[in-house]
């Protein structure tokens, strides 16, 4: 009769009992899960406009955990101690964030940590960047990070860093993103003149040298002068900054893509903007911590710095400014044998390494295993294993762990879906992961895939992003 199902044979019921296929995440979401999906993306957007630098980013982080009752390490260094339930955040260098929520277990039984990087890949200037060329002014850069050079060329650029005068005076500058404001270019070959170039390799139409910021082509208004454009950059850097040329060399200035994050897409379901590696999984982590109150056991959240350079100096996963924010933690706590008692904390502690994935692009065939590729839109994924050529430089986690993961997000109905950065002997990748699993600690990489990684738009689906909080949330748990 019309209208009525019919019976599923047994090869099929057998099918779907005992197959596994990673479906679209957006595929019956509850009315809440749509809500929230949309909810987190308007304020992300925001996140990762106002957020393209690590400072930025640590500033803006902060700025949310204070709303959300956190205070930072030195409220309870001069009270002298840290009680259940107490919100806890320490800054280090202005660019990395340790987050705790205290638990009441004993901080010997491990924590729940969540750990992202704040830092994305990106252009610096050089210490003596300014030169004049043909009656034109240029920065000279250095790219930070892995990057495609071409990438770069003929967008609007963004200038943001800090400067330190010799008088130690301290200025921080912001110049591309307001519509009032100039933008600063790469230039390139019209095709035309290119015909040299088209024949180089794609690694070598653009050379990192060759990554030269025009900033003004108006002379200062005396012919005697030379160099006169470079003199009137000077000039207007001096009047709005009070800077002189030597104070480049003490100043950290990043360009970045000029421009606000966007929907992308008819339906919407994109967020297309610079920076989503990895801020995409540092705004659902210190979404996910700030939401938890009064935790069983400790709760950790690291912003790092540095991770597309190897995760060194001392604001880097590989410096120990996380464990010396654990050490005063516990110190406050009143913990007998202190370090011992941080020692077992790590030991028995559990981490998810949030980083993102090279999500599937249909423009681009045989990247992945399609058996073993993660996909956008299809919720977040679980890597067991990064690293290249075998596995080097890999966590690889355990199975236990993975297994109880596994539970954790299903209980919730979080989306996931397993995945590889790529095929056997061409992807691979690292993260902080292979770092805090040094302390014993079980660590697994976890985060969403995105489109165009590493460039200076990237895409990520918005229900991916909101299947990251949820995850994570569930994991503090």
């Amino acid at each position: 009769m019309i209208g009525e199902e019919k019976e599923k044979s047994p090869g099929t019921l057998l099918q779907e009992q005992l197959s596994k296929t990673w479906q679209s995440a957006w595929k019956d979401l509850s009315d809440e899960d749509v809500l929230g999906t949309k909810t987190i993306s308007d304020e992300y957007l925001g996140y990762i406009t106002n957020g393209k630098t690590e400072r930025q980013c640590a500033r803006i982080s902060v700025e949310m955990a204070e709303a959300a009752g956190f205070k930072s390490l030195e409220h309870y260094l001069k009270i002298g101690k840290i009680a259940s339930g107490d919100k806890v955040y320490t800054v280090h260098k202005k660019k990395a964030v340790v987050l705790f929520i205290a638990g009441s277990d004993s901080i010997e039984n491990g924590m729940a940590i969540v750990g992202a990087h704040i830092d994305a890949p990106r252009l610096d200037l050089k210490p003596s960047p300014l030169y004049e060329c043909e009656d034109m002014a240029y920065f000279k850069t250095h790219y930070y990070g892995g990057i495609k050079k071409y990438h770069w060329v003929t967008i609007p650029l963004a200038m943001h860093g800090t400067v330190v005068k010799k008088d130690g005076e301290t200025i921080d500058i912001s110049i591309g993103e307001s519509m009032s404001d100039p933008v600063f270019c790469i230039t390139d070959l019209l095709p035309h003149l290119s015909q040299e170039q088209n024949t180089k390799k794609m690694n070598e139409g653009i050379t990192g040298e060759g990554l030269n910021i025009i900033v003004g082509t108006l002379p200062f208004n005396e012919k005697e002068i030379k160099e006169g454009v470079k003199l009137n950059v000077l000039k207007f850097l001096h009047e709005k900054y009070g800077m002189v040329e030597e104070d480049f060399a003490t100043a950290e200035l990043e360009v970045v893509p000029a421009g606000a994050a966007r929907n992308v897409g008819f339906d919407e379901s994109l967020v297309g903007g610079y920076g989503q590696d990895d801020r995409i999984c540092a705004f659902t982590a210190l979404k996910a911590i700030i939401d938890r109150e009064n935790p069983k056991r400790t709760l950790c959240v690291i912003l790092a710095d540095k991770e597309e350079i190897g995760s060194y100096g001392n604001t880097g996963m590989q410096s120990q400014f996380f464990e010396n924010a654990v050490a005063e933690v516990i110190d406050l706590m009143g913990v007998k044998k202190p370090e011992l008692a941080m020692r077992r904390c790590f030991m028995h502690s559990e981490m998810l390494s949030a980083d993102v994935t090279a999500g599937v692009d249909p423009n681009f065939t045989g990247t992945h295993d399609k058996f073993n590729a993660p996909y956008i839109g299809k919720g977040i994924v679980l890597s067991k294993y990064g690293g290249a050529r075998g596995k080097s430089g890999s966590n690889d986690a355990h199975a236990e762990f993975l297994g109880k993961m596994r539970k954790t997000l299903d209980d919730v109905g979080v989306v996931w879906q397993m995945g590889e950065l790529g095929r056997v002997d061409l992807g691979g990748g690292g993260t902080i992961a292979h770092i805090l699993a040094e302390y014993g600690m079980d660590v697994l990489d976890c985060g969403p895939a995105l489109l165009s990684m590493h460039s200076p738009f990237e895409l990520a689906s918005k229900v991916d992003l909101y299947m990251c909080y949820k995850g994570y949330k569930a994991f503090l748990d």
